[in-house]
Order: structure tokens, then C-alpha cells, then sequence
């Protein structure tokens, strides 16, 4: 440190993923300025990360970009899903450490001044644990803790349950993370995989503020799908146990068949059970060349190498540090 110079505050990113949010973000944007003014020593900066919304939400945001100097925003060229929307937020940030959270005001912006203070102690992932989730049906919280056992028994690293995308990532997180470019992402997962050290932060999560949530049944378990296939190879592993199981227990039922043949003769009954062991057999080798083919398709996506997403607008131009992101200078992203 130089003798005579003033130490530079720390600068932290707010980011924020949107899709369709224009019910709700006049009031965030309220509740999150709220907050920021009384956290004292930080310089913040807001990111909104449009994913193509439909609505009216990128017009709100760049009315924000006009009246306030903090306000940035990217817009995708269309939607392509909040994981990768999260990445091109990760790939433009360029402060000390950013905080993630959704527009929905479900995940309460006041947290952000205590994430500050542990950051500051020297935790470098400080997540938001959700204790209570009002607002959601009993089916999706018990689907919810569903996921994240099974998420938990098939990988030896541990999963931080009860957790979404809000958190604050200090500098080495994200550098880690937009290392990461496949493109079928597993955030959550990828938060966990990069360790570093981590602090957990409990809070009730209250209902939507405003709007609808964008995730029916279907996309939440296509989710689950992506996020498991996608962190581990378990699902193979688990088709080959089931099919030597099987394997084994045909065979000693082909033993029985061939000794009560030697003694006492064959029979030619057993029609049904024959049909049924046939169909159960079938089941399994579709099952299996199933798990198969999720993992050949993600072969074949990642083979292509796209880039993970194209931006269509932003009002960024150079980020300190970094050049512009998502250029042609970055291999694996493409932008404006």
C-alpha cells in the first residue's frame, strides 16, 4: 500500500437474472436501493440480465440505466434459460464480488448488507439457506428436498440443500465459475463443486412480490433432470448394477428351470410368466438406453461448441480488466 493513498473501496455487482419481470421490478428496484443505501463503504453496481423477456421488463430497466449511473443491463437475443443467462452475468462482471438474486423479491434483498459482513471476514461464497419457503405448495417443497437428497447420494461433493442462486461470490468464485463453458449448466452444483471457503446465511423466503413464477412442474423436472445428468455419471452406474442384478437373477431362474426339467420333466405352461419376464427385461434395456442416450445427446451439444449465448443489446461497453466479454475474443461466447 502506498503511503499517502487512500484505500479503494470494494465494489460488488448486483445481479440480476430476469425473464418477464415487469410486475415486479419497479418494486425491487425500490426495495433494493432501499437496502444498498445503508450499507456504508461499498461501491454497488446493478446488472439486470435480460433473457429475453417478452414483456415490458427490459423497457423498465433502461428507464432505471437513464435516471441511475449504477444501473447496466444485458439483453440476450433471446431466451436461453437462466443458467446460462447467470454466466453471461458472471462473464461481465467486473467488481470484487457479486451478489445473484432474482427479481421476485422471494429472497429478501435486506440480507445483502449481512453477506457484505461476512465477505468482508474473509468468506468467499456467502449463501442464502432458506429455513421456511412460503408461498409453495407442500408437492414442490417435498419434490424440492427430494432433489437435493438424490443430488446429494450420487456425488462425493457436498451440496448446500435448501439453497438457490442467492449468494454473493467473491472475486476468485467467479473467475472459477466462467472457466465453467458447457452449455448445459448446472449452477447450483458448480457453486458446490468450486468450494472455496463458504458461509450460510438462514432466512424464511416469502411468497412472489408480484407476477408468477416462470417454472411449472414440467421445467422444474426437466431442470432436475439437466442438473443430475449433467454433475454426474451415477444414472449409468446405476443402469449397469440393475442390469447385472437382473442378469444374475435370470440366470438362476434359468438354473431352476433346467433342474426341474431333469427331474421332473418339462412343462409347457408358463405362457404369462414367460410375457412377463420378457416385458420386464425390455423395460429395463429402454430404461438403460435411455440414461444412455441423455448422456450421447449431451455429447453431441457440447461436439457443436456454440457458444453458450448471444447478446443482443447491453449499455456496458469496456469493463476495467476484463476487455468485452462475450466478444470474439473469448473463445466459446459470442455477443454484440
Amino acid at each position: 500500500m502506498i503511503v499517502g493513498m487512500e484505500e479503494a473501496q470494494p465494489s460488488v455487482t448486483i445481479l440480476v437474472p430476469m425473464y418477464n419481470e415487469e410486475a415486479v421490478l419497479e418494486l425491487f428496484y425500490a426495495e433494493l436501493n432501499r437496502v444498498i443505501d445503508t450499507i456504508p463503504g461499498v461501491d454497488f453496481t446493478y446488472l439486470f440480465i435480460d433473457d429475453g423477456s417478452r414483456d415490458a421488463s427490459l423497457s423498465i430497466v433502461k428507464n432505471f440505466a437513464e435516471n441511475d449511473s449504477r444501473v447496466d443491463y444485458l439483453a440476450l437475443s433471446r431466451n436461453f434459460g437462466k443458467e446460462r443467462a447467470l454466466l453471461a452475468g458472471f462473464d461481465h462482471v467486473g467488481t470484487d464480488a457479486v451478489v445473484v438474486i432474482d427479481a421476485d423479491l422471494q429472497d429478501p434483498p435486506a440480507l445483502i448488507a449481512e453477506m457484505i459482513g461476512y465477505w468482508r471476514e474473509g468468506y468467499q461464497d456467502v449463501y442464502a439457506q432458506r429455513r421456511t419457503r412460503q408461498g409453495e405448495t407442500w408437492m414442490k417443497r417435498a419434490t424440492s428436498n427430494a432433489y437435493y437428497r438424490v443430488l446429494q447420494s450420487v456425488t462425493r461433493v457436498e451440496i448446500q440443500a435448501n439453497t438457490g442462486d442467492y449468494r454473493l461470490l467473491d472475486r476468485a468464485c467467479l473467475d472459477a465459475l466462467t472457466r465453467f463453458r458447457e452449455s448445459e449448466r448446472n449452477t447450483k452444483a458448480l457453486f458446490s463443486w468450486i468450494g472455496f471457503r463458504k458461509k450460510a446465511i438462514l432466512f424464511d423466503r416469502d411468497p412472489r412480490a408480484a407476477g408468477k413464477s416462470k417454472f411449472n412442474y414440467w421445467r422444474l423436472t426437466n431442470l432436475a433432470l439437466d442438473g443430475i445428468t449433467s454433475f454426474t455419471t451415477a444414472p449409468l452406474r446405476v443402469s449397469g448394477v440393475f442390469g447385472a442384478v437382473v442378469s444374475l437373477v435370470a440366470f438362476i431362474y434359468l438354473l431352476v428351470i433346467v433342474v426341474r426339467a431333469l427331474l421332473f420333466g418339462s412343462d409347457a405352461a408358463g405362457y404369462p410368466s414367460l410375457m412377463a419376464v420378457i416385458l420386464f427385461l425390455g423395460g429395463v434395456q429402454l430404461m438403460s438406453l435411455g440414461a444412455i442416450g441423455e448422456y450421447v445427446g449431451r455429447i453431441f451439444n457440447e461436439t457443436k461448441n456454440r457458444p453458450p449465448y448471444l447478446v443482443g443489446e447491453n449499455n456496458l461497453g469496456e469493463i476495467p480488466g476484463l476487455g468485452r466479454r462475450g466478444h470474439d475474443d473469448t473463445p466459446g461466447q459470442a455477443g454484440q
